[in-house]
């Protein structure tokens, strides 16, 4: 990687900003000076590559990609933020101070620094999400270079944070692009034998299936073709981790629904809905494999039609149908604003984080709940980073909560106005107490008395959600 490369992606769409991110490049060069990264590289070939993910991936604007190139200098240099606002703007320094590292001086031990850090990095979305992409693209790149780390203990630690910060933050932000690519190369260092087991598998299946795939390519296009809808298809093959998880949780590899995908970009809605006909007509379908998240969005902005179909041969793959603009947003989330909403990107992203985002809603509930970095840390892992639950209720819609989940948190999430009357619920049709806990594809009707007498004390034992338990406590001390 060269700044020339970076300085030719900047100028595909962004060519203003070039002289500026040559500027950077130099200051934090010159900042850095002789420090070498473990790998004997110059330091600055790391900052440079994060600056590169960035533009290719994201088209971040000037001033994120002037913060990518310098975030460490406040970390590793005798930079101020003083010196990078007079030599940038108030806003290129508050991005480094947001992505540095708070120093160890003020803990008594690793430890606690590093929660510390963790709860600065997820607090800081709320301040200006384009932090957060600074410090994915920076995990990206570590990750990508991991191996050049002398200690495997180090390594371990590295992919397991990951696995257990990045990636959800990746997800619930809609930004797949560096989800995928972080989950296979946590596994690479956690799981080595089945990364690499799963990996020459993958790559056969990939081999093996091309003419299926690319007849099923042929046919589906020459069908949109002969209806006018303007059109795009692409393949998708499972990516390493989430091929893992099935196997893991018992799944055979080959029986896997939707291990191989078509993606079929179209140019309106209801086109999309012509599309899931016209691959019906060509391929039957597999019954109750069938999934609309254009009108029931995910929780991270991610929205298409699924469905499964039976492909030559009797080959399971799945179909993805969505427009352009939905295939944008589900691969870079928030991120698609840059594009979208150029100078005002970064308002738009905070405005659909609020408005949106419940992630970022649980988020803040989780940060006013536990003061003490340790025990807010360990309730986001429970509450936001571990297995999810998807359930029906009657009105159509799905809601995604927390796994261990139970009646009272669901009610709360529904309605916080209402929850109080509570007193029960039908789930598939049976009769259950307020503190069953939910599981995925539940079908539950909520039971409401209104002259119940509201939230018990004991329902706050029995809620799992800060939300939901914040709620049971002000109702309690009125």
């Amino acid at each position: 990687m060269e700044l020339k490369d970076l300085v030719n992606k900047v100028n595909e769409y962004n060519a203003e900003e070039v002289d500026r991110v040559i500027k950077a490049y130099h200051y934090a060069d010159a900042l850095h000076g002789n420090q070498t990264r473990e790998s004997g590289e110059k330091y600055i070939t790391h900052p440079l590559n994060v600056a590169y993910i960035l533009a290719s991936e994201l088209h971040v604007d000037g001033d994120t990609l002037c913060a990518s190139l310098l975030h460490d200098t406040l970390e590793d240099t005798k930079a101020t933020k003083e010196d990078i606002a007079h030599e940038f703007n108030p806003t290129v320094a508050s991005l480094v101070d947001q992505v540095t590292k708070i120093s160890q001086i003020n803990f008594s031990t690793k430890e606690a620094q590093n929660l510390a850090n963790i709860r600065k990095i997820l607090m800081g979305i709320g301040v200006d999400p384009r932090g957060i992409m600074i410090k994915l693209g920076d995990r990206t790149h570590n990750m990508r270079t991991l191996g050049s780390k002398k200690k495997v203990e180090k390594r371990i630690e590295n992919a397991r944070e990951t696995m257990d910060i990045y990636v959800p933050i990746s997800r619930y932000l809609g930004l797949d692009c560096f989800k995928t690519e972080l989950e296979d190369l946590s596994l690479q260092y956690l799981k080595p034998d089945s990364y690499k087991k799963i990996s020459d598998q993958r790559a056969k299946i990939e081999a093996e299936s091309q003419d299926l795939l690319n007849e099923m390519l042929f046919k589906i296009k020459r069908l949109l073709d002969d209806r006018g809808i303007p059109n795009e298809l692409k393949v998708r093959i499972k990516n390493i981790y989430e091929i893992y998880k099935k196997i893991d949780s018992g799944e055979n590899l080959y029986n896997i629904h939707n291990l191989l995908a078509i993606k079929v970009l179209v140019d309106e809605v209801n086109n999309c809905y012509s599309a899931f006909g016209i691959v019906h007509q060509a391929y039957n379908p597999i019954p109750n494999k069938f999934k609309d998240y254009i009108c029931n969005p995910k929780t991270n902005m991610y929205r298409s039609l699924h469905t499964t179909v039976f492909g030559p041969g009797g080959r399971l793959v799945q179909a993805q149908i969505r427009t352009f603009e939905m295939e944008k947003i589900n691969t870079i989330g928030l991120a698609a604003y840059w594009d979208a909403e150029k100078g005002n990107a970064r308002n738009a992203m905070l405005a659909d984080l609020k408005e949106k985002f419940q992630f970022f809603r649980s988020l803040k509930e989780i940060d006013e709940m536990f003061p003490d970095n340790h025990q807010f840390v360990t309730q986001v892992k429970n509450e936001l980073f571990s297995e999810r639950v998807y359930v029906n209720t009657l009105n159509g819609y799905v809601y995604e909560l927390p796994k261990g989940s139970t009646i009272i948190d669901l009610a709360f999430r529904i309605n916080p106005d209402l929850a109080s009357t509570l007193v029960g619920a039908f789930v598939n049709d049976q009769l259950v107490p307020i503190d069953y806990i939910l599981k995925c594809q539940d079908r539950v009707r909520l039971l409401m008395d209104d002259f119940s007498f509201g939230s018990h004390k004991d329902w706050f034992d029995k809620a799992y959600t800060s939300y939901a338990k914040r709620k049971i406590l002000e109702f309690n001390s009125k």
